[in-house]
């Protein structure tokens, strides 16, 4: 009597361990379409929509398509921030330049199309966000286009908004009433240009790489 039950809480455990495995697997099978937040999905062919963005137990995602964020508070953002626009120079990312590792971003190859990203999310396409991305890391490859402003850590390529285009990191072209990057190489056109090694208005542009501190 004591063998079989001990034989069936065996199966069982068994039975229970191979369940969670199928639940893994599944979760990392791509999705044609998916939501987000969701704790099942990982990879998107297809599209992905969210409906808010994750701040707390984030988990990064990997889309092959189309990236669509409907986070409302994008819709409120800009008007905000036209009402509390400040000087030019209060534009930074300095005080939360904090590299996140590509493994721990979402990765979207093909088309962002949000009203306002608030995930660490690397971009490899085009990239439209009306609030652009707030409070998070981002990295954009390629094209990214708001009617408002952009905010990157990272762009390589072209950034083009109205008001401002602020970067840590900039590759290419920057085209907007206000630009802005710390590390540039390339072609800022706009009212007003900061590159790093110098400021200037309409046009600006820097091809020399930039010096370093060394700690020795």
């Amino acid at each position: 009597m004591k063998t079989r039950i001990l034989l069936i809480a065996v199966l069982l455990f068994n039975s229970l361990v191979y369940a969670s495995d199928s639940l893994k697997v599944d979760s990392l099978k791509p999705r044609l379409i998916a939501a987000s937040p969701s704790k099942n999905v990982r990879n998107v062919n297809g599209i992905l929509f969210k409906y808010y963005d994750e701040e707390d137990h984030f988990k990064p995602k990997k889309v092959n398509g189309l990236g669509l964020g409907f986070n409302i508070i994008g819709v409120f953002l800009p008007p905000l921030m036209l009402f509390t626009f400040q000087s030019p120079g209060s534009w930074s990312l300095d005080d939360d330049y904090v590299i996140v590792p590509r493994e721990k971003m979402n990765k979207i190859n093909g088309l962002q199309l949000s009203l306002i990203n608030m995930e660490p999310t690397v971009t490899n396409g085009l990239e439209i966000n009306v609030s652009s991305n707030i409070n998070t890391y981002a990295v954009t490859n390629g094209m990214s286009v708001s009617p408002f402003f952009n905010l990157h850590h990272e762009m390589k390529g072209i950034s083009v908004a109205p008001l401002a285009n602020v970067g840590q990191k900039c590759r290419g072209i920057q085209i907007g009433l206000y630009n802005k990057c710390s590390d540039f190489r390339g072609i800022q056109i706009g009212g007003w240009n900061e590159n790093g090694r110098r400021k200037l208005p309409l046009i600006n542009g820097n091809f020399k790489k930039q010096k370093t501190n060394k700690m020795l």
